[in-house]
């Protein structure tokens, strides 16, 4: 008993002791232990009012019924955006919490009729009507209600059910998806537009039945990309220029294993710690590839060479009660895939973003993962998963359709526009 005594008083001394001794530098260690946590914690609360200070408009695209366009002119827009880049001070950053601003653009079906929207800062909205009318002079932009507000603020409900999910990509950011480069029948020559089959699902929806699908985009600095020394990698890797770099450890523990596997001819005959190599010679880059690599290595490089954005990328489909068919998801969700190439990059839904729940708690989990969702999409943010696109994937994933899209769902303007001839007399 005694020996436990002293155990604990022990203990209680040294304790004590660096209690002591705290009292003496905890001006110093605090601060330090406390620093990363309190600049996350700021960040994030000063960026958060910085963010609801900006005042944003909703604008409706109503394309021409006669586009005959690729998405290639919707790259114009996108360069366009890159354009709102600026370096932010000490005292903007880290005081007024000033980040770069997010455009969000997006695709609405409401029972069947499909509408396209681009959310953008205020002060922006000339910027993005300049290069749209530049590329679709026949179009027709205009402000349009938040169709947000068309359902409950909390769902699910009693009335509304949702599914919705994140998406991802699969291999690294730098391997393209399938571009609109690759929408074109081999024998006419005839550009397939991306969109045609998320298009014609979104106008089968019936009463009570909507889909949203959305795009927050927040573009990045060419020289600041998060992934560039990682994209060099893939490319360097990809043209057999990549060297391993041995770590320290791993040379010494070949040098152990050299020593003890030649201690046998140490003892009987004469030690070969090293063993020549003859020198091969390396045939050039153009016959080590197959014609597959050297296509996937032409696709990285030419991504790499365009401005990129920061996405994240969600769907919800809503629908009431008596009127929720689940088939629309699967439908959804594999129009996505057109955009996929095994040989570069896919979407995928993100697992942890879907809204399904299994074994424990599975309907508060469930209504917790769908109210997650919403009502990150009614905030336009960026929580979660997030990856890159660069301007020629956000053209194939996001443009105005042409005219093969037949969809009657989708409104086109019925008219030209045409500005007032020169000589009209003005009193």
């Amino acid at each position: 008993m005694d020996f436990f005594v002293q155990i604990f008083k022990d203990l209680f001394e040294n304790a004590k002791a660096i209690g002591n001794i705290f009292s003496y530098v905890w001006f110093i260690v605090l601060p330090m232990a406390f620093y990363y946590l309190f600049k996350v914690l700021w960040l994030e609360y000063i960026r958060t009012r910085y963010g609801k200070s900006i005042k944003y408009v909703l604008l409706e695209i109503i394309p021409p019924r006669n586009v005959e366009k690729s998405p290639k002119p919707m790259e114009s827009l996108y360069w366009g955006i890159s354009g709102v880049l600026k370096t932010f001070n000490a005292l903007e950053e880290f005081v007024k919490g000033m980040t770069t601003f997010k455009f969000s653009l997006e695709l609405m079906s409401s029972e069947g009729t499909v509408h396209f929207y681009i959310r953008t800062p205020v002060q922006f909205r000339n910027l993005v009507e300049a290069h749209l009318y530049a590329q679709y002079p026949d179009a027709v932009i205009k402000e349009a209600p938040d169709y947000i507000n068309e359902v409950p603020k909390i769902v699910p409900n009693r009335e509304w059910n949702l599914w919705g999910t994140d998406f991802e990509l699969v291999k690294p950011d730098l391997y393209p998806i399938r571009t609109f480069r690759y929408f074109e029948e081999d024998i006419t020559g005839k550009m397939i537009d991306p969109l045609s089959g998320l298009v014609e699902t979104m106008g089968k929806l019936g009463p009570n039945q909507k889909i949203w699908f959305q795009y927050v985009i927040v573009p990045e600095y060419e020289v600041h990309k998060p992934w560039v020394t990682a994209s060099r990698a893939v490319i360097d890797k990809l043209a057999g220029r990549d060297k391993k770099q041995e770590s320290v450890w791993s040379r010494i523990w070949s040098d152990i294993v050299d020593v003890i596997s030649n201690i046998g001819n140490a003892l009987f005959g004469p030690v070969e710690f090293t063993k020549k190599e003859e020198a091969k010679e390396e045939a050039p880059l153009e016959f080590r590839l197959t014609p597959v690599e050297k296509e996937i290595l032409k696709a990285v490089e030419n991504n790499f060479g365009k401005n990129a954005f920061k996405v994240k990328m969600r769907f919800i489909y809503f629908g009431k009660t008596e009127n929720y068919d689940p088939t629309f998801i699967s439908a959804f969700v594999g129009g996505i895939k057109q955009f996929n190439d095994i040989n570069l990059n896919s979407f995928k839904p993100y697992d942890k973003a879907k809204t399904f729940a299994d074994y424990i708690l599975v309907e508060p989990r469930l209504r917790h993962r769908q109210r997650k969702i919403f009502r990150r999409y009614r905030d336009r943010d960026t929580d979660g998963k997030t990856f890159y696109l660069s301007t020629e994937e956000l053209a194939t994933v996001y443009h105005l359709p042409d005219m093969s899209v037949v969809a009657p769902s989708v409104t086109y303007v019925e008219a030209k526009r045409g500005g007032a001839p020169a000589n009209l007399p003005v009193e």
